[in-house]
């Protein structure tokens, strides 16, 4: 397992965004060898995207051939409202990049049936050769996805209730009207984040200080969904000075004294215009 501990909110999601670029570049995407790539959405991933989309608007980077699979879709929400993650996942993202709409898989939340809905979701990513790279973020409670306190870690795709927690803190995307925000999701399960060849998750702020230390240093527990990545293989936690509040200082140091083993991984920045 890897922390990678960077000084600001900006310079996490730039570090985040050259590892995602470095990785798809160095795969060598093509018609028949698509890069697969799990994605977030809230907060935290939107200065990720935004360094994405200017690598791809320099002629760095090509989603030509990237497949992606989003980890999460609240049900009920229309597909076009504001708050979904469809029109989250497109006016952040997709529209600004030469992703094929037909490779950019989002759960449908409206679905007539929904476990065949998340059944079906398990088959496209099984179909697509697995997730090469799963990016995540996490919640204060420690969740990955909608995978909230108590969840299995063996969990696949399915149908979730949201735990009060989750729904105060999206108040703030529903005009703070508590009785605007959906109470269930379609979320990817922790197996399916696990099952990832590689898994980076980003954690800044504050607020999540406490989700990391219980993600780091305290054991595996399913109250803290998040914990389970200490048992995957490949595994980068990225996460701004604030996140590391909780964290001894011994573990700082130590993770701190990797960072140039670390910033090898992003230096150089690869182009596509080089191959």
């Amino acid at each position: 397992m890897r922390l990678v501990i960077l000084e600001d909110y900006d310079q996490a999601s730039e570090w985040a965004a050259k590892y995602i670029c470095n990785r798809i570049i160095q795969f060598k995407p093509s018609q028949g060898r698509y890069f697969t790539l799990g994605l977030p959405t809230g907060s935290t991933p939107l200065g990720c995207y935004r360094k994405l989309i200017e690598y791809h608007k320099n002629g760095d980077l090509s989603f030509k051939y990237v497949k992606t699979f989003n980890m999460d879709e609240y049900v009920g929400l229309p597909r076009n409202h504001p708050e979904s993650y469809h029109s989250y996942m497109w006016n952040n993202f997709f529209k600004h990049i030469d992703i094929d709409p037909n490779n950019a898989h989002i759960l449908d939340g409206n679905a007539p049936d929904l476990q065949a809905e998340c059944d079906a979701f398990e088959k496209k990513i099984e179909e697509a050769g697995g997730i090469d790279l799963f990016v995540g973020g996490i919640g204060p409670d420690g969740h990955i996805a909608f995978n909230e306190p108590g969840s299995s870690l063996s969990s696949r795709t399915r149908l979730k209730t949201l735990a009060m927690d989750t729904i105060l803190a999206n108040a703030k995307y529903f005009d703070g009207d508590l009785s605007k925000v959906p109470t269930m999701a379609l979320t990817v399960g922790v197996g399916t984040v696990m099952d990832a060849r590689e898994v980076m998750i980003l954690i800044t702020g504050a607020h999540k200080a406490f989700a990391l230390y219980k993600a780091i240093e305290e054991g595996v527990n399913h109250m803290w969904t998040v914990s389970a990545f200490q048992q995957h293989p490949r595994t980068i936690f990225v996460c701004d000075e604030d996140a590391t509040l909780e964290l001894r200082v011994k573990t700082v140091k130590y993770f701190k004294g990797l960072m140039h083993v670390h910033n090898k991984l992003v230096d150089p920045l690869y182009s596509m215009k080089e191959n």
